[in-house]
């Protein structure tokens, strides 16, 4: 027993140096008024009462709506997927998961620059609409473009899990559902989804944390001008160094997102004890 609090110390003096710590940090400087610095400070929320400005709650309702957007789209795209591949031989399952997950080796910057080259004026897409003698459409700068790279750069952490779940899941339940006389549509959503619902969730509290804190896809498919919640703190920390008002945004950001897997997790214990 011994051994094993001595291998768990490592992993808890991490956790304070990079998790611990710099959460508290931050919290200091939400509550305070203090700049950079933290002498000489000045507890205070207005840098949450900010917050309820309305520039600043545009900014939030818009992450929230193409957060939820992206999560369903990447839920019908990501399940379809995962239940399809599922329905392969093990091996096979492997090759396909592993095409799944090669995007992700790549920098989300390179995935994104790549985007740029399809979705610009002179990109992939608009020449084969000349091509075509179309008129090329302008997707640069838009929702569009945002939701295209996040669905794209976000879809595998909703296809993996999901898939998790589908491949775990004892076949014997499809097959005693259809010995009772359930059809094809009822076994799906009464046993297979049910039984997914765990992967589902995580599915979606992964790719709902991914989508509404990111900067780096608004910020080049939406062009400078398109601000999200992750380009709002972005700016507070490095253009306009107001740390205490950026630490403030993050912090009811997690909370969001705590709040968020919190309701999450009491449909999965919800369903679990239905069962």
């Amino acid at each position: 027993m011994k051994y094993f609090k001595n291998l768990v110390k490592p992993y808890v003096l991490w956790s304070s140096v990079m998790i611990i710590i710099p959460l508290f940090v931050m919290l200091l400087y939400a509550v305070t008024n203090s700049g950079n610095s933290l002498v000489n400070i000045q507890f205070t929320f207005e840098n949450f009462k900010r917050f309820a400005e309305p520039v600043y709650l545009n900014v939030f309702v818009k992450s929230l709506k193409l957060g939820i957007i992206t999560v369903a789209i990447c839920l019908v795209v990501g399940y379809t997927l995962a239940y399809i591949i599922a329905q392969f031989k093990e091996r096979t399952q492997t090759v396909l998961i592993l095409l799944v997950t090669i995007p992700m080796w790549i920098n989300m910057l390179l995935r994104t620059y790549a985007w740029i080259s399809i979705l610009s004026d002179n990109g992939i897409i608009n020449t084969f609409l000349e091509k075509l003698g179309l008129s090329p459409i302008s997707m640069m700068y838009t929702d569009f473009a945002v939701m295209i790279g996040q669905i794209c750069d976000f879809l595998p952490y909703m296809i993996i899990p999901i898939h998790t779940s589908l491949s775990k899941m004892d076949k014997s339940y499809t097959e005693a559902a259809y010995d009772l006389g359930a059809n094809p549509v009822q076994t799906f959503f009464k046993v297979t989804f049910k039984l997914s619902i765990p992967g589902v969730l995580n599915g979606v509290i992964m790719v709902f944390l991914l989508s509404i804190s990111t900067f780096v896809i608004p910020k080049l498919l939406g062009g400078g001008q398109y601000v999200l919640m992750g380009n709002l703190i972005e700016n507070q920390f490095i253009s306009v160094g107001d740390w205490n008002f950026g630490s403030a945004i993050s912090i009811l950001l997690a909370s969001i997102i705590l709040l968020a897997i919190r309701w999450m997790k009491k449909i999965d214990t919800g369903e679990n004890s239905q069962k």
